[in-house]
C-alpha cells in the first residue's frame, strides 16, 4: 500500500512539475489567438479565438509570405546538416581509427576550440567573408560546417570519435582482409554502426541552427534570402501597429519543425548520447 501511494505521489508531482514546464507553451498557444486588445487581459484563452491570426501572419510581409522563409530556413538547413555530418564523421574517424602524427596534439588543439567564446572570433570570420564577396549568402554558413567547423563542429566530432572507439577493431581487420580500403571501411561499416550517434548530430544541428537568429542577421542582407528568424523581426516595424497576435502565431508556426525532427528522431538521440557517454 506504501508502494502504491509513494508511486502515485510521485506521478502526481511529475505532473505538476511537467504543467509548470508546458505553462509558457500553453500560453504562447492562446495568446497566438488573441487579439491587441485581449492581450492584457486576465485568461490564457480569448473568448472568440482569431484562427485568423495564423493566416494574416502568413502574408503580413508585403510581396513575400512565409512560405519562401519557410524553404530559405530549409535550402540553407540542408546544406548545413549534410556537409556537418559527412564532414564531423569523416574527421571523427580519421581521429578514432588512424595514427598519424601529432594525432593526440591535433585532438587537443580541436578539444580547446570548445572553450574559445564565439563572440571572439565574430568580426575575424565577417572580415574574411566580406572579403571573399560571401556576405548576403549561404556560403558563410556552409562552408565552415563542410570543413567540420561552423557551430558545434568540435562537439560533434568529439561525440563521433567517442562512439567510433566503441566499434570493434576486429571489424576493421576483417575488412582489409577483403580489400577495403580506409574509405571503404568508413563508409560501409563505420557510418551504418554509428547511426544513433549521427542522428544525435543531425538533431542538434538542426535545432541549432533553425533557430539562429544572430548569423543569420550578420550575414543576409536581402529579404529574398531571409530566414523564418528574421522574417519575425520585420514585425517590429515602430512605423506601424503591432499586431501581436499575428507575430506570436508566426512565432509559434516557427517551432513546429524543431519539434518534429525532435520528437521523431528522440529514441536515436537518447541512444546516441547514452552510448556516445559509456563508450570509448
Amino acid at each position: 500500500m506504501n508502494v502504491r501511494r509513494n508511486i502515485l505521489f510521485r506521478h502526481l508531482g511529475l505532473i505538476l512539475l511537467s504543467l509548470i514546464m508546458i505553462y509558457p507553451v500553453i500560453w504562447w498557444v492562446g495568446a497566438s489567438l488573441k487579439s491587441n486588445q485581449e492581450m492584457s487581459l486576465p485568461g490564457l484563452f480569448p473568448a472568440s479565438p482569431l484562427w485568423s491570426n495564423f493566416k494574416d501572419g502568413w502574408y503580413a510581409i508585403p510581396g513575400h509570405s512565409f512560405t519562401d522563409f519557410y524553404l530559405n530556413n530549409l535550402q540553407l538547413e540542408l546544406g548545413i546538416l549534410i556537409t556537418t555530418v559527412l564532414s564531423c564523421s569523416l574527421v571523427a574517424f580519421g581521429f578514432a581509427r588512424l595514427d598519424f602524427p601529432l594525432r593526440n596534439f591535433w585532438f587537443s588543439i580541436l578539444m580547446l576550440t570548445l572553450m574559445l567564446p564565439g563572440q571572439v572570433t565574430i568580426i575575424p570570420q565577417y572580415t574574411l567573408f566580406h572579403s571573399l564577396g560571401w556576405v548576403n549568402t549561404y556560403l558563410p554558413f556552409i562552408v565552415p560546417h563542410s570543413l567540420a567547423g561552423g557551430s558545434g563542429g568540435a562537439f560533434f566530432v568529439f561525440l563521433l570519435v567517442q562512439f567510433i572507439r566503441g566499434i570493434p577493431r576486429e571489424l576493421d581487420e576483417s575488412a582489409k582482409i577483403d580489400g577495403c580500403s580506409w574509405f571503404g571501411i568508413y563508409w560501409r561499416i563505420v557510418i551504418p554502426l554509428t547511426k544513433p550517434a549521427l542522428v544525435t548530430v543531425f538533431i542538434y544541428c538542426f535545432l541549432w541552427n533553425w533557430d539562429d537568429f544572430f548569423g543569420h542577421l550578420l550575414y543576409i542582407n536581402s529579404v529574398d534570402k531571409y530566414t523564418v528568424g528574421l522574417a519575425l523581426r520585420m514585425f517590429n516595424d515602430s512605423q506601424s501597429v503591432q499586431e501581436w497576435g499575428q507575430l506570436l502565431a508566426m512565432g509559434l508556426v516557427s517551432v513546429i519543425p524543431s519539434a518534429i525532427i525532435f520528437f521523431l528522431a528522440q529514441k536515436h538521440f537518447v541512444e546516441g548520447i547514452a552510448t556516445s557517454g559509456i563508450k570509448g
